[in-house]
């Protein structure tokens, strides 16, 4: 269980996380996630970074049990460090491929919405539950991959898009049957470590460069929404029902 980093191909280092049953990730594991991204770029070795989980889906967002029973602190960290895994795969020195499979809600969004590929399983479903949770963020991330009439219908309902919608709009590459998920991923990665090293760099740096739009700043606006629902007692009436069903 945690964030474990693997060298399966030349110039690849694959980043996986495994917090059972559903990937919900704790304070820790949000920074954990950011370390090892980080230290995966650095890596003169590597030219490509693919970031994949194990378990029935990739990434379930915060564990908003323990912001219930840690309270503000627990907020606050989980914050923090949603913030800095998001900036990891951002700012990663090079290219990050997401392999998804199952649900990609809410942290999960903002994980794969900052990376340069995506690679996706038929089952996946992509989407933020935030209003359902008490906590709003991820639009920034959202709004990269889809349109932006449907990611704010998407973002009020709460619904989810699948993989094939997301392709139709160009955002996740392929998608193929949950089997082949990690070799897909994998396939793609391999064919951008055929690049020269150094040139990736500068082009993930050009890249980044000419954004319309500063993710880190953007996404900390949102952050600041969530703290006002925290505060004024909004989040804690939406968390006390979530997760109910499950009891």
């Amino acid at each position: 269980m945690g964030v474990s980093t693997s060298s399966p191909e030349k110039g690849i280092s694959l980043v996986t996380v495994d917090f059972p049953p559903v990937n919900a990730l704790p304070v820790a594991g949000w920074f954990a996630l950011a370390d090892a991204v980080r230290a995966a770029g650095r890596d003169p070795a590597a030219r490509c970074v693919v970031l994949a989980a194990e378990g029935r889906g990739f990434n379930a967002g915060v564990d908003v049990k323990e912001i219930r029973t840690d309270g503000r602190q627990a907020l606050i960290g989980a914050n923090h460090g949603c913030a800095e895994a998001f900036a990891a795969v951002y700012e990663c020195a090079v290219p990050v491929v997401a392999a998804v499979q199952g649900f990609c809600l809410g942290g999960g969004i903002g994980l794969v919405g900052n990376a340069d590929a995506i690679v996706a399983s038929e089952d996946a479903t992509f989407g933020l539950p935030e209003l359902d949770r008490g906590a709003l963020g991820a639009a920034t991330h959202l709004a990269r991959l889809v349109p932006q009439h449907l990611m704010r219908a998407l973002y009020y309902t709460g619904r989810t898009a699948s993989a094939a919608d997301l392709h139709r709009h160009g955002s996740v590459w392929r998608v193929v049957p949950r089997a082949d998920l990690r070799v897909a991923a994998l396939e793609l990665a391999g064919e951008i470590a055929t690049k020269d090293g150094g040139l990736l760099r500068m082009a993930k740096a050009a890249i980044n460069g000419i954004d319309p739009v500063d993710v880190r700043r953007s996404y900390r606006f949102e952050q600041g929404f969530t703290f006002e629902a925290n505060l004024s007692g909004l989040a804690d009436r939406m968390r006390e029902t979530f997760g109910k069903e499950d009891a």
